[in-house]
């Protein structure tokens, strides 16, 4: 079902280098129709026991089939509302031992990400097209508790990229400065970069 107002996606990752450092991913639907699920199980890493420390299955499905369709749609419309490629609120409270997680969460990381998303909105213009999602897999850092004011583990990720044309035809990218990884998929925690002036939006470059 295609949503009304909202333009039919698709994703098509390319591969980016001939030794699998960036993950390829096929066409991918992002108009809500049927698509593959999320990629869990164990962990494709040799020696890495996948109960405690595997993170998903091929990163870049994982991002591209769950969440960069929802993330790409609520740039293009300008919709902070649209949080689902989001790190959850509730994960965020299990893995983060800071006094007021939850605050920390609505204040600084929500309105930061409200903030990029506008910022990104006015840099690829309605009706731009997502050509690709890069994901750096063998880049993914195991984070450990006691680390970034952890108390629990996850699996992060630098460097994605994501690939657009504008309807005028030209071609970009912009980065994503972090992902997260829970219960076997990949969130957004930090859109735009961390360092950047208090109160405005911030474009990964």
């Amino acid at each position: 079902m295609r949503l009304p107002g909202r333009q039919h996606l698709r994703v098509v990752v390319q591969p980016r280098d001939p030794d699998g450092e960036n993950v390829s991913v096929g066409p991918t639907s992002c108009d809500g129709g049927p698509g593959p699920e999320p990629l869990r199980g164990p962990n494709p890493r040799p020696g890495v026991p996948s109960a405690d420390r595997g993170p998903p299955q091929r990163v870049g499905s994982a991002v591209c089939q769950a969440h960069a369709c929802p993330l790409w749609a609520a740039i293009v419309a300008g919709d902070t509302a649209a949080r689902s490629s989001f790190f959850p609120l509730d994960a965020y409270l299990q893995v983060k031992e800071i006094s007021n997680p939850a605050a920390d969460y609505r204040n600084r990381l929500i309105a930061l990400y409200d903030l990029d998303i506008r910022a990104l909105h006015l840099r690829v213009g309605p009706g731009a097209t997502l050509l690709g999602v890069d994901v750096p897999d063998r880049s993914a850092t195991w984070v450990t508790p006691g680390q970034e004011y952890n108390k629990g583990s996850y699996w992060r990720v630098y460097g994605t990229r994501v690939r657009y044309r504008t309807v005028a035809g030209k071609e970009g990218s912009f980065g994503i400065f972090s992902l997260i990884s829970w219960r076997g998929q990949w969130y957004v925690v930090h859109l735009g970069p961390i360092n950047r002036t208090p109160g405005t939006g911030a474009i990964t470059p």
